[in-house]
């Protein structure tokens, strides 16, 4: 939505409560709202940020600006869980009122240290040329909510990164606090700053070097590089803005990506033996992805689905984006799988067969198996003249089609309205999760993914097997 900077940078108590209350009944006229996924309660919804376990439970933030579905002057909203399925809004944001993040504070992660919760994360300000001046900071969190910010700025916009410098991660290895923070160079070439935390304080951040994870630098910027640890194995996800072609094929207007690789080497720095790049999620709308080492062993994700620069049918209604459901990152035989976390079957509220349904809530999880050699058509989302949200599952040819040219109200059209991924030629299955306006996808239990949204009419809610065989089960959901 394209609003003017005069109102996307109007300060929050310049806002009356009479706008505000406008602003809340228009969303609340959206058709289209989730029922177990987050999404804001006004306004924009994108990155992730803070993803993290403290005082017993998982903490995440999202990136947001309140007033409309635009870009604007961001703030974190907090929500918190004890199952990683159920999160809940607390009240608590950490807001733009300081004069080290005055136009937005920007994305960043968290991690507990002394019994408080460290947000680390960029500052967004802007001088009355409105040139940007990018600065990573901090503030504490302590156990009831309470933010206190960092007086000094952590880490300052170095000499070789333009005004693009962001995203910073801190993550522990072997002891030691590290960060990773996404820069653009003066050739608007993207790549990645490693840091050390000094003596282990976080206050205090020490340059290590560049960071040489095998990339070619084709893209003009990195966003939200996030660095972790499947098992013995690093693994970088991030989301490289221009990226060539050449190099990964995707259809999205950015690609969010990830490499496996074999060691972290932290004087150098590199990331040895990196895999060839890879696109984390093969749908329509998955950005930003965000994933920490949890203290229970676990390797946890979750992305913004939703993509920048692109108008969603809610927007009239002053809202936008959703998070994806969290998924647990596991390494099978070289590949990365993500898959929901176990906790997600607490969703299930009934169970029975699948089969062709003339009516459904929306609201619902197939967990599907096709044959060997077999070839299958489904319909969701669909109304009694067919149209929906069709996915084809082809085990002879080993291929996942994707096509919402027929699902609800179409927007992107410039990016196309199909998208599809290779897979063994051989029997497959599929867990698909539909909410609403939002489907995610999992092919043989993570092996490859498609996220995106569609917005149907009032009357697409049903399930159509076209041609083939699928066998498997049918749960409804509830949150």
């Amino acid at each position: 939505m394209n609003l003017p900077q005069e109102l996307r940078y109007r300060p929050y108590e310049d806002w009356t409560k009479e706008e505000i209350k406008n602003i809340r009944e228009n969303v609340e006229r959206s058709p289209w709202h989730a029922t177990y996924h987050i999404e804001p309660k006004t306004g924009l919804l994108n990155d992730p940020n803070g993803f993290s376990y403290y005082k017993g439970k998982f903490q995440l933030f999202y990136q947001n600006w309140p007033f409309g579905a635009a870009h604007g002057l961001k703030s974190w909203v907090h929500t918190e869980s004890k199952d990683l399925v159920h999160f809940k809004e607390t009240g608590i944001i950490l807001k733009p009122d300081n004069p080290h993040d005055s136009h937005g504070a920007y994305s960043g992660s968290a991690y507990e240290i002394n019994d408080k919760l460290f947000l680390f994360y960029t500052g967004n300000v802007r001088d009355k040329n409105w040139i940007r001046h990018p600065l990573q900071i901090g503030a504490f969190m302590d156990k009831k909510g309470h933010i206190t910010k960092c007086k000094n700025v952590l880490i300052d916009q170095p000499e070789d990164v333009s005004e693009h410098f962001r995203d910073p991660q801190i993550f522990n290895y072997k002891g030691q606090f590290y960060a990773i923070v996404g820069a653009q160079n003066h050739a608007k070439q993207g790549f990645i700053k490693l840091y050390k935390a000094l003596n282990n304080d976080v206050l205090h951040w020490q340059f290590v070097g560049d960071l040489d994870f095998g990339g070619k630098a084709s893209e003009y910027m990195i966003e939200c590089p996030n660095l972790v640890f499947v098992g013995d194995k690093p693994v970088l996800l991030y989301s490289p803005q221009g990226l060539s072609k050449s190099e990964l094929h995707y259809d999205n207007i950015y690609p969010n990506a990830y490499k496996i690789c074999q060691s972290f080497d932290t004087h150098t720095p590199a990331l040895k033996g990196a895999s060839d790049i890879l696109n984390l999620d093969f749908g329509f709308e998955c950005y930003a992805t965000q994933g920490f080492n949890a203290p229970d062993g676990r390797v946890l994700t979750v992305s913004w689905i939703g993509l920048p620069d692109i108008d969603y049918p809610t927007d009239r209604y002053d809202y936008q984006g959703a998070m994806s459901l969290v998924k647990e990152l596991q390494i099978k035989n070289g590949k990365l799988y993500q898959y929901p976390v176990e906790a997600v079957t607490s969703l299930r509220s009934s169970q029975e067969d699948f089969t062709s349904k003339s009516e459904t809530n929306n609201c619902y999880e197939l967990e599907l198996q096709f044959k060997a050699n077999s070839k299958t058509k489904l319909t969701l989302f669909a109304d009694d003249k067919g149209n929906g949200l069709t996915i084809l599952v082809d085990t002879s040819q080993g291929k996942i089609l994707v096509d919402r040219s027929k699902a609800g109200e179409q927007y992107a059209l410039e990016f196309g309205t199909t998208r599809s991924c290779t897979i063994e030629a051989k029997a497959t299955s599929a867990n698909i999760f539909i909410d609403k306006s939002i489907f995610e996808i999992f092919i043989n239990k993570g092996e490859k993914v498609f996220t995106g949204r569609v917005f149907p009419q009032m009357n697409q809610t049903g399930i159509i097997i076209n041609s083939g065989e699928a066998t498997g089960k049918y749960y409804e959901l509830k949150y």
